[in-house]
């Protein structure tokens, strides 16, 4: 069975800090991973957690621990290995769960932004729009939105025929694109479109809501006002952190040959750790509901030790 392989040739001088950066990200991905899903059990297990706006905060968490074990264990292995390949199925397989968790992330939080307006601007209608099966739909869409257009994508790449074997980077992205002898106009057409449904649309919603819920929150009391802080800025901070990390993205790859070894080292590393990281303490910390319950959760395991 004739399998191609492909080098990961992004790491900076992995023969010298293996050991390092295997110390180092190992805490990182076991941090993301306890730390995401105490919140997410938390919500589970909270009746008062039940509503619209956490059953989101648990599915965009969700999403962060599938995305960090979609790189992070590929990651650590090949910090402690010879060589630093992967097969050029498995490859294609990371490109899938990455974009599609990605596209994802924006589809959550706009599913969040219109959960925020509703509760805003149409408090009386909220009981009646945001019922269960909206929740499920939302949440469903969210997810099998992205998976439909990336499966097209990925599906299109499958059979196509490398010139070149080297992928500059430390784990796969579209970047593979540049390793393909000839490029399909039909795929890049059809990844425009894919950009368009799952990043920019979502912004552009996801703006509109937020420009609307600040023309109510403008003309009502102090109370209003603070309430809306307290549930919006978490997202908010959320979306700003996430796109900044997928321009990023863009940046390494559209720029591949502008960028030095160790810069686009860095901005990866960046790309996988921060977004899974700082979800998790932001809705803790900047969601009141959830920071009680967790603070109760700390104070027990502290009095049993």
């Amino acid at each position: 069975m004739n399998v191609t392989y492909i080098s990961l040739k992004g790491h900076v001088e992995i023969e010298k800090y293996r050991y390092f950066y295997f110390f180092m990200m190992l805490p990182v991905y076991i941090l993301i991973v306890c730390s995401n899903c105490t919140i997410i059990s938390l919500i589970v297990i909270h009746k008062n957690l039940h509503e619209p706006m956490y059953i989101f905060i648990a599915a965009l968490l969700t999403n962060s621990v599938l995305f960090s074990t979609n790189i992070y264990p590929k990651l650590l292995t090949d910090f402690l290995s010879n060589e630093q390949v992967i097969s050029y199925q498995a490859c294609l397989f990371q490109i899938f769960v990455f974009y599609s968790l990605s596209g994802s992330e924006f589809l959550l939080l706009a599913a969040m932004s219109y959960d925020r307006y509703v509760s805003i601007c149409k408090p009386l209608q909220y009981a009646i729009i945001m019922r269960k099966r909206t929740d499920f739909i939302l949440l469903g869409l969210a997810w099998i939105v992205p998976f439909c257009h990336l499966f097209v994508l990925v599906g299109g790449n499958v059979k196509s025929e490398l010139c070149s074997f080297t992928l500059k980077g430390i784990f796969c992205n579209n970047s593979i694109n540049y390793l393909f002898c000839a490029g399909s106009k039909a795929l890049l057409t059809f990844g425009l479109v894919t950009m368009f449904n799952i990043v920019i649309l979502p912004m552009l919603f996801i703006i509109f809501t937020y420009i609307k819920i600040l023309v109510v929150v403008h003309k009502s009391c102090r109370e209003v006002r603070r309430k809306a802080a307290q549930t919006c800025l978490p997202h908010l901070l959320v979306l700003i952190n996430y796109s900044c990390l997928m321009i990023y993205d863009i940046i390494i790859i559209r720029l591949e040959s502008d960028f030095s070894k160790t810069a686009r080292f860095i901005m990866t590393l960046q790309i996988i750790m921060y977004n899974p990281l700082c979800n998790p303490i932001i809705y803790g910390l900047k969601m009141t509901e959830i920071y009680k319950h967790l603070k109760k959760l700390f104070f027990k395991i502290r009095h049993d030790c």
